[in-house]
């Protein structure tokens, strides 16, 4: 008798409850850093955290930065250059108080396959123009910041361009051009003995509550691991892509309880850190 018979015989019986179906148990492996002897973290450091918001948000002005400042917390903003000119002085002084903004592209290209992708589709890029794309973006933060930035953020997590056999990778080119690249809803965290930091692992953060975020944390003990979450609007618990602010001053405070253990600081400084001292 296969196994899929034997499962409905026993549910027939009642021995096993029909929400288990097709949720056969799989064995928990605890993970452990890859190279202890390659890399540690500073003294009294478990894990490294970094908050990072995309798009250049106005809630991550209105709501997030008084919840920071309040905590001394230093994150890390991706945004394309149009995306601050509405509000470019008061991106300028986020700038200058000790947070990272980082690029994010001109164009926020994704798969053609979001329906609001429609005039700019990595499907049609080359690498040629990508690479354009992402020097111009770099330029024209820099001009606007009076800093060139450091690190980048993939559009919706997104590292390809070009399509079936023309289809390439665009990480050779963060790699050329920046510290580290951030990728978006990956299954994992950053082993700081391993990870490849043209391509880092990024968590989503949005919705997220601050119970789960202590499973995030528990998980990511063991292995040592940092963990980037990704998130957008900062605002009241409901609406798609958001951080409740309450969720955000609770994992603030939470990171800075030197009891556990948490670095948190920007993607550079982290990226920075592990570049430096990674054997």
């Amino acid at each position: 008798m296969g196994i899929l018979p034997m499962i409905s015989f026993a549910v027939a019986r009642g021995k096993m409850p029909l929400g288990r179906m097709g949720k056969m148990p799989m064995p928990q492996r605890k993970q452990q850093m890859k190279h202890p002897d390659r890399f540690a973290w500073p003294d009294g450091v478990r894990i490294g955290l970094s908050l990072t918001f995309d798009d250049g948000r106005d809630s991550q002005l209105d709501n997030g930065l008084a919840v920071l400042a309040r905590h001394d917390a230093a994150v890390s903003f991706y945004m394309a250059p149009s995306s601050m000119d509405p509000r470019l002085a008061e991106w300028q002084a986020v700038a200058k108080s000790g947070h990272e903004i980082g690029n994010h592209s001109v164009n926020h290209t994704c798969s053609g396959n979001f329906c609001w992708g429609v005039d700019n589709v990595l499907e049609d890029y080359t690498l040629e123009q990508m690479e354009a794309e992402l020097l111009e973006a770099q330029a024209a933060l820099t001009e606007r910041l009076g800093t060139t930035p450091r690190t980048f953020a993939y559009p919706c997590g997104q590292m390809f361009v070009g399509r079936g056999e023309q289809c390439r990778s665009y990480t050779p080119i963060v790699a050329r051009h920046f510290l580290s690249g951030r990728g978006f809803r990956e299954e994992t965290f950053n082993d700081p003995s391993f990870t490849d930091l043209a391509r880092t692992c990024g968590t989503e953060g949005d919705g997220i509550s601050f119970e789960r975020f202590e499973q995030i944390v528990a998980r990511a003990a063991d292995q040592q691991s940092w963990i980037i979450l990704a998130c957008h609007d900062i605002g009241q618990p409901g609406p798609r892509q958001t951080m409740a602010i309450d969720v955000l001053d609770k994992l603030c405070a939470f990171c800075k309880d030197p009891a556990n253990g948490i670095w948190l600081d920007t993607v550079e400084h982290i990226a920075d850190y592990i570049a430096q001292n990674r054997s």
